[in-house]
Order: structure tokens, then C-alpha cells, then sequence
């Protein structure tokens, strides 16, 4: 076993005083003498998914006293996006993803840990410890709450948040009463876990397993099966295991096993803001992952799964299908997977599946490849003269009639002006519904755009109405939603510029997103520009606001890596 950095803290003569608070915790003399793990976790009674946590950390805390190590715990804080959805709360998520990593690094410091047991569920919390992880770089774990089960809304009907979502617009437009949306929203989330879709806690939590920093199971075992407690278990062992071993988070996540992620990524259709979360994880070890690499595999790598929102399969079923391992199999049959990185099972990926026998077991969840969904994956990246450092789709929950379109932009500053116009009726076939000033910086805090799109979905408006927009999307969002357009308007981005009326040319297969105005134009236009600056009343928001970089390249802090 590796010296243990806990040493530093509890051995010696002058360490006394120290081991005095570690015996006022109830500690004993053979418990001081282990291995320190720390155990993040981020239950809460605000966030469904992560109602559960105490049982999952109470199951890590038995693995890491069975392999013979002092579990010790510590909080963590997390945002439910859902219940954040549409009012300021949203402006807090995207920045509760730094302060998570942040806080995170202070109690690991602070209290000189030798391992540490990750265990998040939901959007920002995940990527938010992934990064803790490797700027650590201790020996470590991820093990997530997992997924909830689909609501049953009537006999052979389920749903889930998005549904509801959706349905909204669906009232608005009168095609159901409010009495059936009531009935709707008591039924469509039955108990804890993360949103039952491919949203972006489940992606999250299904690209670290496909990292190899999460076991097999991780990103698909219901919240509420027993399978998931003895993962737990499990992993509180394991990473006893990878301090034996001195296996560390940065020798598992190199450019190879990231190149394994993405390809599930883009064979799971995972939400876009995988795209705005992995490079930011990755700088971490020092790792310059850029948009490139997205699109790259993207374009070699098949979308296998249709999972909600895209379709009409949920986590349960891609768990019943065979899970992550048989997606990773079936992509490994093309060359796409690297069978020789390393995970925290202490093996590879190759001995990985072959002693899952991992393979595909519901050929309707999870396509073979020669009957993919399409022989791209479910993210493109479009650059043009409306985005000339990116955006992002996800390009498999796209209606066939929105890949190639021009659309006439109806400009609105922010998420409400436009929600007020969704609803009120005034958005038609064929119109762009554009959403600036809420990126990273000009929202600040890069709000999530469900509402809108599921209100756009809801009233029939999907196949014929993008939505194009500096900020982000919920990873349940469905239709020609095209996010992360970079540089934002707060940045003096083209964005900034456009005008009601304008034409913009989607191509979506030739990854181009154009706005049809000459450059005499738009040299006019910026002559008269006046960038908005939103008043912010809150401190927190304003520092976030000066740090943040762009959404291209993660919107992480712009000196992270100085």
C-alpha cells in the first residue's frame, strides 16, 4: 500500500492534538491507525435524486470498513435542474459545478485523506466531483445514486419529467385539460433517482463508467434496486484496492479512455452538455480536450439507443438490455473502443467485458450497428458565421424536417421574453425563437432552456421550430435546439447581432450554422451595438460572471489551469 498522506495528519508526537479531535469523533485506536477515505456525499431532501444518498454512502462506508479502511464523510451541495427549471434559480447551476469541485478540494486538503469515494447523482454534481477527482488525483471512486424508474401514467403508458415538461405546452394549447396535467405530474416521477431519461445526470453518470473511474452498472442500475447498494458496497472495497495498488484517477482518464467516452456519448445520444462538462473534467489532468474531438468521433461513431427524450425506451431498459459494457462491446466490434485502458476494477476494458460477457440483450434498446439508428453519433458541432467558435446539437432527437432548414429569427434577450411568446401563441412554422444574453457570463449562468423547448414540443411545434440560443439545454430537451453558440452575445458574438426577420441557414449534416446577412451588414450593426449587462443582484453570480470563459471550451474558470 502506498505511504498514507493521513500520516501527515495523525502520526507523531507533535500530532497529539490532532489525534485528540480524531478520538472525539468516536474514533478507536485501530481506526486512527487505517486508512483515511473520504466519503463525499451529496444527499439532500431538496433534490430527488439524491433523496437517497445516506443509504448508498451508508453501503461505501461498510465496502471500505470491510477491505479495511476508516470511512470518514463529508458533504457536498447539488442543484436539482428540475426544480431550478425556469426562474433565477437556474443562473446557479452551471456555477454550483465549480464550487462543488472547489469545496471538495478543501475538505480532501484540509484533511489529508489517503482515498475518496465520490458519490453524487444529479447534472452539476457529477462533473462537479469528477473534476475534484482528478485535480486530486488520490486513489478514487465514483459510485452515483442511479436512475429512477419511469412513471406509469395509464395502463402501457410511462413517462417521466420531460413528459410533463411537454405537456405543459400541451395545456397551454389546449390539448389537454389541467386536471389531466395534474394527474400527469403525481405520476410521471415516482421515487427517487435521477430523471429516468438519457438527461444529463444519467450521461454523466454513464460517460464515468465508460471512463473506467465508475464500476460496471454505474450509469444504468436503478436507484431502488438492491443491485445498486451492493455496487456501492463494492465500491467502497474497490477503492481499498486502488490505494493497495496506487491506482490513480489520472491513470485511468487519459486522451484514449476519453476517446472511449465520447464514442458512447455519441452511441448513447447523451445530452449536449456532456459537450460543455467533459473538457472542463479533463482540464483538470491537463488534458485540452476541444470541440474537435466530439465531432471527430462523432462522425465514425453510430447512434445505437433512442432513449428518452429521443424515444421510448428509459435507463431501465438500457440496463436490461446489457447497459454501458454492451454498448462499449458493440462499438468495440468497429475499433471504437480501447480495450487497453485501464479502470477502478483494477482491469482493463477488454477483461471488463469479457468477464461480463458483455453483449447486447434487448436488440430494441440498444441497436446492433448494422442497424443503427444512423451511422453518426447523436451530437454534431456546428460552426458558421452565426457560431465561429461552436455550437452544439444533439442531433439524434432532431425531426428529419429541422436537420436542413432555413428559419426566420425572432430575437428575444432572455428565457421569459421568449417563454411569454411560446405560450402566448406568437411563435410560428418556420421561425428561429433566438435567446441571447444567457451564456456563461451575459446570463450570467448559462440557464437551461427546458421550459422552452418542451413548450415549443408541446404546442406541435418541434418539427418545424429551432431554438437557437448562447445558453444550454436540459439533456431532456427534443427538437432542433442548438445551444452553447459561441462567442455568446455578453462576448460581442454574432448572436448579439442578429435582428427579427433575419434568415439563418441550418445544415445540421454539413454542420453549418449560417446567418444570412452580408458583412457590410453586420459591420453596421456592430457599430450600433450596445452590449447588454444584466444587473445582478447577487455576489455570487457577479464573481462567477468575471471568471467564467467561454462555453466552447467548457465554461470553466479562465485561469483553472494558471
Amino acid at each position: 500500500m502506498t505511504d498514507q498522506a493521513s500520516k501527515n495528519m495523525k502520526c507523531g508526537l507533535e500530532k497529539a492534538p490532532h489525534r485528540s479531535l480524531l478520538y472525539a469523533l468516536g474514533l478507536t485506536k485501530e481506526e486512527i491507525d487505517r486508512p483515511f477515505v473520504g466519503i463525499v456525499n451529496a444527499a439532500s431532501e431538496v433534490v430527488p435524486g439524491h433523496l437517497h444518498l445516506d443509504a448508498i454512502a451508508s453501503a461505501v462506508k461498510s465496502g471500505v470498513r470491510m477491505a479495511g479502511g476508516t470511512p470518514l464523510e463529508f458533504p457536498a451541495i447539488a442543484v436539482c435542474d428540475g426544480l431550478a427549471m425556469n426562474h433565477e434559480g437556474m443562473r446557479f447551476s452551471l456555477p454550483s459545478r465549480e464550487f462543488i469541485a472547489d469545496s471538495i478540494e478543501i475538505m480532501a486538503r484540509a484533511h489529508a485523506f489517503d482515498a475518496l469515494v465520490f458519490i453524487p447523482n444529479c447534472d452539476k454534481c457529477v462533473p462537479g466531483m469528477l473534476m475534484a477527482m482528478l485535480r486530486l488525483n488520490l486513489p478514487s471512486i465514483l459510485i452515483s445514486g442511479g436512475p429512477m424508474l419511469p412513471g406509469n401514467l395509464a395502463p402501457g403508458v410511462r413517462g417521466d419529467l420531460i413528459t410533463v415538461f411537454e405537456a405543459v405546452g400541451k395545456a397551454g394549447a389546449g390539448q389537454i385539460t389541467e386536471k389531466e396535467l395534474q394527474k400527469m405530474e403525481e405520476r410521471a416521477c415516482p421515487g427517487c433517482g435521477a430523471c429516468a431519461g438519457m438527461f444529463t445526470a444519467n450521461s454523466m453518470n454513464c460517460l464515468g463508467e465508460a471512463l473506467g473511474v465508475a464500476l460496471p452498472g454505474n450509469g444504468t442500475i436503478p436507484a431502488v434496486s438492491a443491485g445498486r447498494i451492493r455496487l456501492a458496497k463494492t465500491a467502497g472495497m474497490k477503492v481499498m484496492d486502488l490505494l493497495r495498488d496506487n491506482i490513480r484517477p489520472r491513470d485511468i482518464v487519459t486522451r484514449n479512455s476519453i476517446a472511449n467516452a465520447v464514442a458512447v456519448d455519441m452511441a448513447l445520444g447523451c445530452s449536449t452538455n456532456t459537450v460543455l462538462h467533459l473538457p472542463a473534467v479533463f482540464a483538470e489532468a491537463n488534458l485540452d480536450i476541444g470541440l474537435e474531438l466530439f465531432d471527430e468521433v462523432s462522425r465514425k461513431s453510430p447512434n445505437l439507443c433512442k432513449l428518452s427524450p429521443a424515444g421510448k425506451h428509459f435507463m431501465v431498459d438500457l440496463d436490461n438490455a446489457g447497459g454501458i459494457p454492451a454498448v462499449m462491446a458493440e462499438l468495440d466490434k468497429l475499433g471504437l473502443i480501447d480495450g487497453d485502458c485501464m479502470t477502478v476494477t483494477g482491469h482493463t476494458v477488454a477483461q471488463n467485458l469479457k468477464d461480463l460477457d458483455a453483449r447486447i440483450l434487448d436488440e430494441d434498446v440498444i441497436h446492433p450497428h448494422e442497424k443503427a439508428w444512423s451511422k453518426e453519433g447523436g451530437i454534431a458541432i456546428l460552426r458558421g458565421s452565426l457560431a465561429p467558435l461552436g455550437a452544439v446539437v444533439k442531433q439524434s432527437a432532431v425531426a428529419p424536417e429541422m436537420m436542413r432548414r432555413q428559419v426566420v429569427a425572432r430575437v428575444f434577450d432572455s428565457e421569459q421574453d421568449a417563454m411569454d411568446a411560446i405560450l402566448g401563441g406568437r411563435i410560428k412554422a418556420n421561425d428561429a425563437v433566438v435567446i441571447r444574453y444567457e451564456g456563461p457570463k451575459g446570463g450570467p449562468g448559462m440557464r437551461e432552456m427546458l421550459s422552452a423547448t418542451a413548450a415549443i414540443t408541446g404546442m406541435g411545434l418541434g418539427r418545424d421550430v429551432a431554438l437557437l440560443t448562447d445558453g444550454r439545454f436540459s439533456g431532456g430537451t427534443n427538437g432542433a435546439a442548438i445551444g452553447h453558440i459561441s462567442p455568446e452575445a455578453a462576448d460581442g458574438g454574432i448572436i448579439a447581432l442578429v435582428q427579427d426577420g433575419d434568415i439563418i441557414s441550418i445544415d445540421i449534416p454539413g454542420r453549418k450554422l449560417d446567418l444570412m446577412v452580408d458583412e457590410a451588414e453586420l459591420a453596421r450593426r456592430r457599430e450600433k451595438l450596445d452590449i447588454i449587462s444584466k444587473e445582478c443582484p447577487y455576489p455570487v453570480l457577479r464573481r462567477y460572471a468575471r471568471q467564467v470563459g467561454s462555453a466552447g471550451t467548457g465554461a470553466r474558470y479562465k485561469d483553472q489551469n494558471s
